[in-house]
């Protein structure tokens, strides 16, 4: 009896080790790597390269280590192979180089709804977002999970709401202006905290181990309520955030909503940086970084000599193109700038600069309007003093916006000024460069800019920053109508918020591209020579802060 009682209770041991094992989680035998990259805004032969992030990718699978390439966003806009290909080229590329998932940004969206979609579809790697909606209903995964060792992954897809503002509204509407495709945008950051949230709560039930967010969503203050530190206070489950849309390369350890660490990492833009996430087999610990380019004169690709499927694909994406782009089609005595030349800041989005009025100017000139107004986020690149090739020009706007021109009273144009500095001294897309006027901006007072849940400008409802707006040197005429020139993303199609010219009577629609209108006034109205009127790079003064009260 006591020795079939021995043998009972050593079954019954045995068993119990038997179902503790088999309910013990999975342990990773190998390292999981997570590459990411975000912005790169067609700079397939920038920085590292896809040529060099492939090769990458290689030689951490080589030394034993899971692998996961993924891309969060403004991948396929930016550059010339972008906007000549509608994005195809660049998704080839992407094919070629191999991801395995991606997010998409707002730029993703510059070529219209149906491009987008068309653009989905020729990838070999699927789009996720946890976000982005038609009437309600996903239009994607929210997320996909990797399993490695037995260990699941998920990766969720997170794009900022303020995608319907910074890519062209129009393309989210309907035929009657109705917004259609959202991004479960509200005024709290409520709706989207909650998509998010939904999708990690999924992904944790399917039995991922580890939830990785795929985020385009920055850290620019005109991004607020919908920052990456937004979602993570407001969200629980999510052990780290591959950001872009900032263009940053910061690291953030902050608390989530239950105050626990969650890891952010951003990579900054042009493949100057590629992202990592590494989890440790040993003991599931998470480590993030960027690895940078600190080579500016060559690409990876260009100083390694490198010869591979992936360097051979970006020459015959670029091959058809590079001839038309090289040429000489206007000199600058003076370098036109988008940056601080003193800090290398960006402040084309918060200041005036001397490239700023080129463009307004040019808009101006082809228009022959009163008044002309370019975003500071429609102009993406400086131009160095010397030759200007198409290419360069192209670079300035890569967008393919067209010039329009609408009658405005001189309150709309009041209205616009106020909206466009509302985000001072932060960055702000919509920030106007202007010409054909001069104004203060009194920065010490808070702005009292009234936005919608959509962040569509509704109107003023305090004192006003903007002051002693001068146009062709008298006071404004806010009861005065006035010719306004710019571009239809912003003036017809409601881009940066911007409602204010939308329903007005247009004397001019998509007359030009806007890389053409630049072209155009510096070939005429310069003689091809951009000379001394243009050398202070803070501009002429048309834009004047004031910090202090009188």
């Amino acid at each position: 009896m006591k020795k079939l009682l021995a043998i009972l209770l050593a079954l019954t041991l045995l068993l119990g080790c038997a179902s503790i094992a088999e309910e013990a989680a999975p342990q990773l035998e190998h390292d999981v790597v997570v590459l990411f990259t975000s912005d790169v805004h067609c700079g397939i032969e920038s920085g590292f390269g896809y040529a060099g992030l492939a090769m990458m990718r290689d030689a951490y699978r080589n030394a034993g280590n899971h692998v996961v390439l993924v891309d969060n966003g403004d991948s396929i806009q930016g550059e010339p192979v972008g906007t000549m290909t509608a994005g195809e080229a660049n998704i080839k590329l992407m094919n070629a180089v191999g991801y395995d998932i991606a997010t998409m940004g707002n730029h993703e969206f510059d070529y219209g709804m149906e491009r987008f979609f068309e653009l989905a579809k020729m990838a070999s790697f699927p789009y996720v977002s946890c976000n982005f909606n038609k009437n309600g209903e996903l239009q994607f995964a929210p997320y996909v999970i990797k399993e490695f060792d037995g260990v699941k992954i998920a990766f969720v897809g997170v794009t900022t709401p303020k995608t319907l503002t910074s890519s062209t509204p129009k393309y989210f509407q309907d035929e009657n202006g109705n917004f259609i495709y959202g991004f479960f945008e509200s005024a709290t950051g409520e709706e989207l905290y909650n998509a998010v949230q939904k999708a990690v709560d999924e992904a944790r039930a399917e039995g991922a181990a580890y939830v990785i967010a795929m985020a385009h969503l920055g850290n620019e203050t005109s991004c607020q309520p919908y920052t990456y530190a937004d979602v993570i206070a407001n969200t629980t489950g999510i052990n780290a955030m591959l950001d872009g849309h900032s263009h940053d390369m910061d690291h953030v350890e902050m608390l989530n909503k239950d105050g626990e660490t969650v890891l952010r990492q951003g990579c900054g833009t042009k493949l100057a940086g590629v992202g990592y996430l590494k989890i440790a087999a040993k003991d599931g610990a998470m480590k993030a970084g960027v690895m940078q380019w600190n080579c500016p004169d060559f690409n990876a690709a260009k100083l390694y000599a490198l010869d591979t499927d992936i360097t051979r694909a970006v020459v015959d994406a670029t091959a058809e193109m590079n001839a038309a782009l090289a040429e000489v089609v206007a000199r600058s005595e003076v370098e036109l700038t988008v940056n601080d030349p003193v800090t290398g800041v960006r402040i084309v989005r918060s200041a005036e600069t001397n490239l700023g009025d080129l463009c307004a100017d040019a808009y101006r000139y082809v228009s022959g309007a009163d008044v002309a107004f370019v975003n500071g986020g429609g102009i993406r690149v400086s131009i160095k003093a010397g030759d200007i090739t198409r290419n360069d020009i192209l670079k300035v706007h890569p967008f393919g916006n067209m010039l329009c021109v609408c009658e405005a009273t001189g309150q709309q144009i009041l209205d616009a000024l106020e909206l466009s500095v509302k985000a001072l001294p932060g960055e702000y897309g919509g920030f106007l460069q202007v010409s054909g006027l001069t104004f203060e901006v009194h920065t010490y007072l808070p702005s009292t800019v009234k936005m919608d849940e959509k962040n569509m400008f509704v109107g003023v409802e305090g004192e006003r920053r903007v002051r002693n707006v001068m146009v062709a040197g008298e006071p404004i005429d806010p009861e005065a109508t006035y010719t306004v020139a710019s571009h239809n993303y912003m003036l017809m199609n409601g881009g940066d918020g911007n409602t204010i010219f939308k329903n007005n009577h247009f004397t001019h629609v998509d007359v030009m591209l806007d890389n053409q209108v630049l072209l155009t006034y510096v070939t005429e109205a310069l003689n091809g020579v951009i000379g001394e009127a243009y050398a202070n790079p803070y501009g002429e003064g048309r834009i004047v802060a004031v910090e202090a009260a009188p």
